[in-house]
């Protein structure tokens, strides 16, 4: 029989529908799994288990009862802990929040509940959603699954290692320069950034005002679909949310990529790509091609001032957020990211309008010179084979450690930038292991579109269905 926790997001949930499964089993078996593995991975910061088992008697209660069920009911679910649940804690992977407890909810976490899910925890993450690759100096690093020495990736890097762990069937990360793709790639998962204001961001700790993105990760396409069609569209309390209408997203998962058009950039994401990345993509690129997609090998516009403004943006964003706290407890950063605070301090502020001014510009011009010519592009997530925790460490680590720490969200930062949805899929592994993560990024509120083609890929492959052994 199936261990329970294995269950994919839309299997578990519609188990519980169909009782097959009760709430309160699916949440002893992801409790299970978390008891046995959590002293290595070190995902979680917080767990409330009699709030957990209360949430699931009530919904077993429900189906009981004959209730009306959500797209989620009965699901266990933790989350990156920075998303506010008002009465619980919400540390943001910081010293300084350590005590800090919400008066409000996150909207996200308001849909997904109305939807039956409810959250036990939170999960660890970068300090303030701010490194690459699952280093904390105040909660401890976070361990790959899949190989403990090895980077989850980050910030997000207790959402990967939780889904990858199946301690859940899903988690909400945030990406402000690939904070969900990248712990989706390290760690053999799904991961989506949406469109920038595709979801609220209302009650969900800030970063960068113009590059955060609330979304996903999950075990399949399917599932990230699911959530996507719960948590996406307007929130009047997130005046920056998008007004445009949600689509059925699961329904549009049809498998078709006959004719589609799939661009692959010869320069900037591939430059200085390993052989075994390359040669993973280029296998997941044939399955796609195998399906009726057309490849379409191109150069990419503009690459240099997306990177250079892009840098601008969060830098200076991050400072103005931090300003305050900067001021009163300086000593309380870890010493990276104070040095990236104070670094966002010293850029003129006409460097930022001019950042923030030719964004417009240049996303038009980028869409029209890319998006004419192809429906999406496709890129390793991390170009480079995954490296160690102790080879990224840049608080304690020798010269040099910085530029392997920086190496692993060049593919993805662009993209914030840009605003444009972008997903990650397992497509492989490295020789250590570890997993390879397929990127693939569409024009905007191209979500639906983005998914199609990413479950085209897991029809014909089962990357996403291996777990690591714990």
């Amino acid at each position: 029989m199936t261990d329970l926790a294995s269950l994919s997001l839309v299997d578990a949930a519609d188990a519980v529908a169909k009782r097959d499964v009760t709430a309160r089993a699916l949440l002893d078996a992801c409790f299970a799994r978390l008891d046995a593995a959590e002293d290595r991975v070190n995902a979680t910061i917080w767990v409330d288990r009699e709030g957990a088992y209360r949430s699931a008697e009530a919904a077993d209660k429900a189906v009981a009862n004959g209730a009306k069920l959500g797209k989620l009911h009965g699901l266990p679910l933790v989350h990156k802990d920075m998303y506010y649940q008002a009465g619980r804690p919400c540390t943001c992977g910081s010293k300084i929040r350590k005590d800090f407890v919400p008066t409000t909810t996150a909207t996200v976490l308001e849909r997904m509940a109305a939807e039956g899910a409810y959250a036990y925890g939170g999960l660890n993450m970068a300090e303030f959603a701010q490194n690459p690759t699952g280093h904390n100096a105040h909660y401890g690093d976070c361990h790959n699954p899949w190989n403990l020495p090895y980077i989850t990736g980050g910030s997000s890097s207790g959402s990967g290692a939780a889904v990858a762990a199946r301690f859940t069937y899903a988690a909400l990360g945030s990406d402000t320069g690939g904070s969900i793709r990248l712990p989706a790639s390290a760690c053999g998962v799904t991961g989506l950034k949406p469109t920038q204001t595709r979801v609220s961001r209302a009650g969900v700790m800030p970063l960068s005002f113009s590059h955060d993105n609330v979304g996903p990760l999950t075990r399949t396409v399917r599932d990230c679909a699911r959530v996507m069609g719960v948590i996406a569209g307007h929130d009047p309390l997130d005046p920056t949310s998008a007004t445009e209408p949600v689509p059925d997203y699961e329904a549009l998962l049809s498998g078709d990529v006959r004719g589609l058009r799939i661009g692959v950039p010869s320069t900037y994401f591939l430059e200085g790509a390993d052989a075994p990345i390359v040669a993973a993509i280029d296998a997941a690129l044939a399955v796609l091609a195998a399906r009726g997609a057309v490849i379409v090998p191109m150069t990419l516009p503009l690459m240099d001032a997306v990177s250079a403004y892009g840098s601008i943006v969060s830098r200076v964003e991050g400072a103005t957020i931090h300003a305050q706290w900067m001021r009163d407890h300086p000593q309380d950063y870890s010493v990276h990211l104070s040095a990236r605070l104070f670094g966002g301090n010293a850029i003129p502020g006409t460097y930022y309008v001019e950042a923030l001014s030719r964004r417009g510009p240049i996303l038009q011009a980028f869409a029209k010179e890319v998006f004419a010519k192809v429906d999406v592009l496709a890129s390793p997530a991390i170009k480079t084979v995954l490296p160690t925790l102790a080879a990224t460490d840049i608080d304690h680590g020798p010269a040099g450690t910085e530029k392997t720490f920086m190496a692993v969200s060049a593919n993805t930062r662009p993209f914030n930038y840009l605003g444009l949805p972008t997903i990650s899929v397992p497509c492989g592994f490295d020789p250590n292991g570890c997993p390879i993560g397929l990127q693939i990024a569409g024009r905007p509120f191209a979500e639906a579109k983005v998914m199609m083609v990413a479950d085209a890929f897991q029809r014909d492959t089962d990357w996403h269905a291996r777990e690591p052994t714990l």
